[in-house]
């Protein structure tokens, strides 16, 4: 008996072990869909692969990355439908928000996403082919880019140089200093690499993907965000007598518009495909909120009818205008319209409906117009989104020109944007020239709020937030006060940079959050 109980039981054993090796086997089963680092990565199409997802994240951005600097200058109304039809742009706008807001967490780790997938390109594709080679670089690009935003307008985000292990999640805040030598070193390795496209000539239509001169216009950038104005100098003009790119002569107007799409000017743009067939790859809220209010207006003209009237220019931004242009400036009407120009193209506000958080004044330049929508889907747009043109280089340049002691060649530089906007050349510039003219040539182009930071002049331009316009029917303006006393506009004590987002401080104990949040 006892025999047969001790077999049973070494059977049993013997049963268990093999049924447990038997399910190590199954968990040693290569998970179907994913690939580890060691197995991917290591071939030209899964270079390609990697900075394609790069790209389509940073397109993803362009939303919160509009509406966040744009709302933050002195040149944008709010708008909408009304009082609370944006609670969180209004917040912007007005001055009234705070860490939680949607605008600075989305915007804040969107880029920390880009950084991630560009890490991963530069940690684990190979520096062999041409094509890795190129991947590299362009990862390098992007991180680059990230960082210019992350640092100008958070001060000291934390520096990721590597997919982070669970270990390392919770970063410290990094030294600026070290910060940016990480974006020129990224950005100097990039441009020596040899490996990004460069057009053949400034009409040049033949790629979509970011360039040798980009970066170096990139690289000029975050120079002169530091105030080193003989390296800017050198960059910038490198980069300009490439000759790769030139400013658009066609119709001013057109500039933002689909017709016009990677003209000679256009250094870096998302590109949106109308396809008909694919209609919802290419939803717009962007496009559904800059376009006029069409639900308050009769409107006969080829603008979009059914768009929500968001971010209005100020009458401070065209005032500014007709005193360097004159009233019937050729770059001014090609930028905004008064609502004279507006009846005389026959549209017009609806009796007894009125236009809130406007004076008056409708945007042009990036007007969105039914024949960018694609057919079967809702704001469907195949408009592509602009990131930098090459008058911002120009203007650039210029500043670092003149900070830099060679006047004369600001001078011709922004000679050049002037010529194309049908002004007469000025002898000599200031940097409130300099100034003007980027307020002017770039309006509603996210430039301006980063300008008016470095520039420390945000406190002086930045009047919005106690009261808020509307606009009749009958062309008059009414004025409305939200906020009293303190709680609204731009306050020295906090609002030189912005505050890190309320999830960052919860995840990450080791931030320390900006001045005056």
């Amino acid at each position: 008996m006892k025999t047969t109980v001790k077999n049973i039981i070494i059977s049993f054993i013997a049963m268990v072990s093999f049924s447990l090796i038997s399910c190590e086997k199954l968990l040693d089963t290569e998970q179907h869909g994913v690939e580890s680092y060691e197995t991917f990565y290591k071939t030209d199409a899964e270079a390609e692969e990697a900075v394609t997802a790069v790209y389509a994240r940073f397109s993803g951005i362009y939303y919160d990355y509009y509406f966040l600097k744009n709302m933050l200058s002195d040149d944008f109304w709010c708008g909408g439908g009304g009082r609370g039809d944006n609670p969180d742009n209004e917040k912007l706008n007005e001055y009234t928000f705070n860490q939680e807001s949607p605008y600075v967490q989305n915007t804040f780790q969107r880029y920390y996403e880009v950084i991630y997938l560009s890490n991963i390109i530069i940690e684990h594709v190979p520096d062999e082919s041409p094509i890795q080679k190129r991947a590299r670089a362009e990862a390098k690009l992007f991180r680059a880019l990230a960082y210019i935003d992350l640092i100008s307008m958070w001060g000291t985000p934390p520096l990721v140089d590597h997919p982070l292990q669970p270990s390392e999640y919770k970063q410290p805040n990094g030294d600026p200093a070290l910060l940016w030598e990480f974006v020129e070193n990224d950005l100097t390795e990039a441009i020596a690499s040899n490996t990004l496209r460069e057009k053949s000539n400034a009409n040049d239509k033949s790629s979509y993907r970011v360039t040798k001169q980009f970066a170096q216009a990139l690289l000029g950038k975050a120079y002169i965000f530091q105030e080193k104005w003989s390296a800017a100098v050198q960059v910038l003009d490198e980069m300009i007598l490439s000759n790769k790119y030139e400013l658009y002569q066609g119709d001013y107007d057109d500039i933002l518009q689909y017709t016009t799409e990677n003209n000679s000017e256009s250094i870096f743009e998302i590109n949106r495909v109308n396809d008909v067939n694919n209609p919802y790859n290419y939803v717009s809220v962007y496009t559904a909120m800059v376009g006029w209010r069409g639900d308050a207006m009769s409107i006969t003209s080829d603008i979009e009818k059914t768009t929500w009237g968001f971010c209005n220019p100020q009458k401070e931004l065209y005032d500014a205008f007709v005193a360097e242009e004159g009233a019937t400036g050729y770059r001014l009407k090609s930028t905004m319209l008064n609502y004279n120009d507006v009846l005389a193209q026959g549209d017009a506000i609806l009796s007894g409906k009125l236009l809130y958080g406007h004076e008056g004044y409708f945007m042009w330049k990036n007007r969105v117009v039914a024949d960018e929508m694609i057919t079967g889907g809702w704001m469907s747009s195949h408009n592509n989104y602009r990131f930098m043109r090459f008058a911002e280089v120009l203007l650039l340049a210029a500043e670092a020109h003149i900070k830099g002691g060679v006047p004369a060649k600001a001078a011709e530089y922004v000679n050049r944007v002037r010529t194309r906007a049908q002004l007469p050349s000025k002898a000599s510039v200031t940097m409130n020239d300099v100034m003007l003219e980027k307020r002017l040539e770039l309006c509603g182009e996210s430039v301006r709020y980063q300008d008016m930071l470095r520039w420390k002049i945000a406190d002086k331009m930045v009047n919005q937030g106690k009261q808020t316009p509307s606009f009749t029917s009958g062309g008059t303006v009414t004025w409305t006060v939200h906020n009293t006393g303190d709680a609204a506009g731009f306050k020295t004590s906090k609002h030189w940079l912005l505050p890190f987002p309320q999830t960052e401080l919860t995840l990450n104990p080791n931030i320390t959050q900006n001045t005056g949040w």
